[in-house]
């Protein structure tokens, strides 16, 4: 495979959200998410906030971080209740918030209510713990390039820390094209997380070489094994 070294093991690992994000999603799934996060050494687990509690006390002692997830999966949810919610997620132990952009809003037009609306999140997150960090989520998939830029710019100007293609839950996840876009439109030094379909690593490495510098995949555990076996097998 073109780009099998690209990463070491522990480097990919260290991109890696762990994500478990479905309804269906029990407690005994939650807890096997992480105990495969602390042996593969996962940069964080992304779980739904009613599991935040759980995977705090699953991960004490690791290096492993907490993520979950604000207004997900539509971003629909009132303004108020988000950043209450992105607040409450901070005090039950979450490092990182996912929040996802009022898609409906920023389509009409409303730019100023969606840059208000996230900058509320990351300064309620903010507010509990200075180094929480916030993605976020564009759902890149209902949004034409020139949306896909102007959606940049407010996360950025609203305080995030990355922009994130894709719910997982939309009608498309991640392209290298969209990270590439992406990339540009936020520069070197923001944060973009691939995420939505992620699920070998040939597409992990292609979203990190297109400018991913993190994955949100339900795959994780499969990848690294899948890198591991590639370099197994490569001659002396």
């Amino acid at each position: 495979m073109e780009d099998q070294a690209f990463l070491s093991k522990a480097e990919l690992a260290g991109l890696i959200d762990h994500t478990l994000l479905k309804p269906d999603a029990t407690p005994r799934d939650i807890i096997e998410l992480c105990s495969q996060a602390v042996s593969f050494g996962f940069k964080a687990v992304c779980v739904n906030p009613c599991y935040i509690p759980l995977v705090h006390r699953e991960l004490t002692g690791s290096r492993v971080l907490i993520c979950t997830v604000v207004g997900f999966p539509l971003g629909a949810g009132d303004p108020a209740l988000k950043a209450v919610e992105a607040g409450a997620a901070v005090r039950a132990g979450a490092l990182e918030v996912d929040v996802v952009m009022n898609i409906g809003f920023f389509k009409g037009g409303l730019l100023t209510q969606v840059q208000d609306d996230l900058a509320a999140v990351v300064q309620a997150a903010r507010r509990e713990n200075s180094q929480v960090a916030v993605k976020v989520i564009l759902e890149t998939c209902l949004l034409n390039n020139q949306e896909k830029i102007v959606a940049c710019r407010l996360a950025v100007e609203a305080g995030a820390d990355f922009v994130k293609t894709s719910t997982g839950f939309g009608k498309g996840g991640a392209t290298i094209q969209d990270v590439a876009l992406l990339r540009r439109a936020v520069g070197p030094s923001f944060g973009v997380k691939a995420a939505g379909g992620i699920r070998n690593l040939q597409a992990a490495l292609n979203m990190i070489k297109a400018g991913a510098n993190r994955l949100g995949t339900s795959s994780g555990a499969s990848i690294l094994l899948e890198h591991s076996h590639l370099i197994d097998i490569q001659p002396g």
